[in-house]
């Protein structure tokens, strides 16, 4: 079984939770029928229609899985304005070349880039774990190596 752990904001388990309650019954009844369907048309092993939806219940009994999984595994992320040091749920200010940019670390499953959400498991997100207000640190790229000094944590 796989006991990988998932860090995920309160907001984002929920998420999932919903998720998987509207796949376990709203998403099984419809591939139900869409199954029941597909076998009024007649012999199995030339119905392409039966097929598709047999792929769509491997794909949702997968997902459901998945969310399963997710969900049984997630450690809820706490933002501990306290602590100095830069964790999972902080958000980074950092400094390069005079400008400042700002990342909130969080769990795989919720990087979003575009936002300033950045996983844990990225190389930013790896390098910054563990450092403090004034700390440098040094990110290897695919482009070569970035240095940042953190400026803030909160």
């Amino acid at each position: 079984m796989n006991d990988k752990k998932y860090y995920l904001t309160k907001e984002k388990l929920e998420e999932l939770k919903k998720e998987l309650e509207y796949l376990q019954t709203e998403g099984r009844r419809q591939v139900s029928e869409q199954l029941q369907k597909a076998k009024e048309y007649g012999d199995l092993s030339e119905n392409a229609e039966y097929s598709q939806a047999k792929e769509e219940q491997a794909k949702l009994e997968a997902r459901i899985s998945e969310l399963d999984n997710m969900i049984r595994n997630a450690i809820i992320i706490q933002q501990n304005p306290k602590v100095n040091t830069v964790q999972i749920g902080s958000t980074v200010f950092l400094k390069k070349d005079g400008q400042i940019y700002h990342y909130t670390i969080v769990g795989a499953n919720e990087a979003d880039p575009k936002n300033n959400k950045i996983s844990n498991e990225s190389p930013i997100g790896k390098a910054l774990l563990g450092k403090k207000v004034g700390d440098e640190v040094i990110v290897e790229v695919p482009s070569g190596k970035i240095k940042y000094k953190i400026t803030k944590i909160q």
